[in-house]
């Protein structure tokens, strides 16, 4: 290998990866460097054939690794990581095509840039990369994402990999095998002067230990950050003591365990994203996890929860208290004893399998009665529930659902009449001569009271309905088609609104819909109304159905459903049971539709109260919306208040960005060191499709493309009326987040 003379204690500089190796070599001390054989491009002219006879003889006769080290690659000003050739496994007769390949890859060749031969490593068990920082906001964060297995370009090739991330000189509890990978990046960056760094590792196996070799290192370019690293350690310390007291015994809760997450129990990753901005984090606050959603579950029959927030603010990041959302789901007559034992018993299984945190009452808890719950009930048997404790449970849950699905009496026919009192006084708020900050202080209170409140009972109908519908297909009455076919049968916004916009005139389709934007509570997303050119393509129809597809059950399937009633002793008939799950699904889209409306009118409100100040939608968005209540309720000045509250919420946004969460908190001690779950994707149909990929940045061209969206808001309904083949969330897309 070339040599460098390093003189003791000097610090190292970063060069071509070639020659950044060799510096290393003899100096580094936690792991190993291949051996290796570099050629500039000027030698490479010259002398083709004595540098082949150089390889062999230091290197022996192969296989090698032939890679790039290009003096336009991996410099401190700039990273051009895989923008060269690299071959793998090249046979000692491919040696010489194969660098002129790699040195043809760097478009113009200067003579000083190099080609590095390295023998081809065996026995590999791990390989992977290491960053000492995050690159989006220059925190001390370590990630290493690696792969267990001899594929050693699984996670450069972007295949494969596990990923594990602490903060630097934390508690964190680095996994045993991890720790030679920490040890390894500590002492290169002591080498280079603490200066950011990407490197690339393997581990081999050997015939006493495994060895870990250093297979690149780099300057890591990262962002510039305002926030100091102590500044940023002490937020992190405050928010490990906050969740400790989260996590504290309750004498008002049940269980003794807690658990936080982004999406178990009303998703705030999927509707408002994993660092929204205050004005939509408040806004969510206020309209539903505060109090509404306690409300509504005390309603309908569970454990009373009022006066417990559901969401936390994790230093500007929103999480589910998963206990208490636990305890909301017990039913209200369950003993307390019987009640611990099954949020303990919950929490427990979704620490065990946290990738189910999407999908915790599909997966996790039992929450309301079905036609296989008596079946799913005895998984608890398994984990020690007595047959007499689960007979109380299923007692419990089948008097629950009974109340709430009762076609004459039931919970869900009342909230459905709430929602049509919020047209009403929608209509009577936009006719008053009602003040900026009065309109926008009582749109938001009917939002809540004649808005999320109904359609917190309606979407837990809807949630009912549809586990009623999968166990009707569980238990063999219905295909899969049949299941797929009710579900296209049915009369939701994102069905409607694509006929609406082929039939109707541009203004009454406008009128009917407009107030739609994808962020439901995000004021910087353009409304329909706002920017129609955006979201629709007036020149052009889509294909779609002029009216939904016709369901109906057959003589047998009728004759099965009544036998499956009467057997479960549910108190209504096949039509009544059809049209509660018909109507469950329909009206939980209708009614989040509707109060979405008033919502979506209050923000833009609030927009033309800060356009009174010089105050953009992007400053806006930054407000908490207490300060609108404080202003209806004092005579402070409105034009400091408002900025006071910006400038607050700046700051806060400012450090939430640059934290990093796994989406399951189950300890204090995860916030400084945790490893990401493996995710396990929700399949709305059964189909399989191929298209064109686009993404929501910039939606062009959708006919049979496949739409990659952040979440299941009803603001992306539009994408129904482009002729889209499918669409992707990132958050949600639970078998229950449309219905169509």
């Amino acid at each position: 290998m070339n040599e460098m003379n390093i003189r003791k204690n000097e610090t190292l500089r970063f060069s071509t990866k070639a020659l950044t190796l060799s510096s290393l070599d003899g100096l580094l001390t936690s792991a190993s460097i291949l051996p290796c054989c570099v050629i500039t491009w000027e030698e490479w002219c010259k002398s083709k054939t004595k540098f082949l006879e150089r390889v062999q003889s230091q290197l022996g006769a192969g296989p090698f690794i032939v890679r790039s080290s290009c003096s336009k690659e991996d410099t401190e000003d700039a990273s051009n990581a895989g923008a060269y050739l690299s071959v793998l496994d090249v046979d000692q007769n491919d040696l010489k095509s194969v660098i002129g390949r790699v040195f043809g890859s760097y478009e113009l060749a200067l003579p000083a840039d190099q080609v590095l031969i390295q023998p081809m490593l065996i026995n590999v068990v791990m390989s992977g990369v290491i960053f000492s920082h995050d690159p989006n906001t220059g925190m001390p964060y370590r990630s290493i994402n690696y792969h267990k297995g001899s594929d050693t370009t699984a996670v450069t090739g972007g295949r494969a990999g596990d990923i594990w991330i602490q903060y630097k000189n934390s508690a964190a509890q680095t996994p045993e095998d991890l720790l030679p990978i920490i040890t390894l990046l500590e002492e290169l960056e002591g080498l280079f002067g603490s200066q950011p760094i990407d490197c690339e590792f393997a581990i081999s196996k050997g015939q006493r230990q495994d060895k870990l070799w250093l297979l690149q290192a780099r300057p890591l370019l990262i962002k510039k950050n305002s926030i100091s690293e102590n500044k940023h350690r002490k937020v992190l310390q405050r928010l490990e003591n906050f969740i400790r007291n989260a996590s504290d015994n309750d004498p008002f809760l049940l269980g003794n365990n807690a658990l936080f997450g982004v999406m178990p129990d009303w998703n705030p990753a999927e509707i408002i994203g994993v660092c929204p901005k205050p004005l939509s984090m408040s806004l969510y606050k206020e309209l539903i996890t505060d109090a509404t959603w306690a409300y509504q579950r005390d309603n309908y029959g569970y454990r009373n929860l009022r006066s417990f927030p559901l969401m936390l603010n994790f230093s500007g990041r929103p999480y589910i208290d998963i206990r208490v959302s636990f305890n909301s789901f017990i039913p209200a007559d369950l003993s307390d004893q019987l009640g611990a034992k099954l949020v303990d018993h919950y929490i427990q299984k979704l620490a065990n399998y946290p990738a189910l945190h999407d999908k915790v009452e599909f997966e996790i808890i039992e929450s309301c009665y079905n036609f296989k719950t008596p079946e799913n009930l005895q998984k608890l048997r398994e984990n020690g529930f007595s047959k007499e404790e689960c007979f109380c449970i299923e007692a419990s849950l089948k008097k629950l659902t009974k109340a709430i699905v009762d076609p004459r009496d039931g919970l869900w026919l009342k909230d459905r009449d709430k929602i049509l009192k919020l047209q009403e006084r929608y209509s009577a708020l936009h006719a008053s001569s009602l003040c900026l900050t009065d309109k926008i202080y009582w749109l938001l209170e009917d939002t809540k009271r004649y808005g999320t409140l109904p359609f917190a009972g309606l979407a837990r109908a809807g949630f009912i309905a549809m586990q009623l519908l999968q166990s009707i297909r569980d238990v063999g009455i219905f295909s899969e088609t049949d299941y797929e076919n009710f579900l296209k049968s049915l009369d939701t916004v994102g069905s409607r609104i694509a006929r609406d916009k082929d039939e109707l005139e541009r203004a009454e389709f406008l009128s009917i819909y407009g107030h739609l934007r994808p962020g439901t509570y995000d004021i910087t997303s353009p409304r329909y109304d706002e920017r129609p050119e955006l979201y629709f393509n007036w020149d052009k129809s889509a294909d779609v159905q002029s009216s939904a597809t016709e369901f109906s059950v057959t003589i047998e399937q009728m004759s099965s459903l009544r036998d499956l009633l009467q057997s479960h002793d549910m108190n209504l008939d096949v039509i009544e049971l059809l049209e509660f799950i018909r109507s469950g699904i329909e009206l939980r889209e209708w009614a989040k539709f509707h109060f979405s409306k008033n919502l979506s009118d209050a923000i833009e409100l609030i927009g033309s109260l800060g356009a009174q100040f010089h105050l953009s939608k992007d400053d806006l968005a930054f407000l908490d919306i207490q300060t609108i209540k404080t202003l209806r309720a004092n005579s402070f000045d409105p034009e400091d208040e408002l900025k006071r509250s910006i400038q607050i919420g700046k700051q806060q946004y400012e450090i939430a960005t640059t934290i990093k969460l796994p989406p399951v908190v189950a300890q204090p001690l995860d916030i400084w060191g945790f490893e990401l779950p493996d995710t396990a994707p929700n399949f709305v149909t059964s189909k399989d499709i191929t298209g064109k990929v686009r993404f929501a940045e910039n939606i062009k061209d959708t006919r049979d493309a496949i739409a990659f969206i952040p979440n299941a808001d009803p603001g992306f309904d539009w994408l129904f009326s482009q002729d889209i083949a499918g669409f992707v969330t990132e958050w949600g897309g639970s078998k229950f987040s449309y219905g169509n």
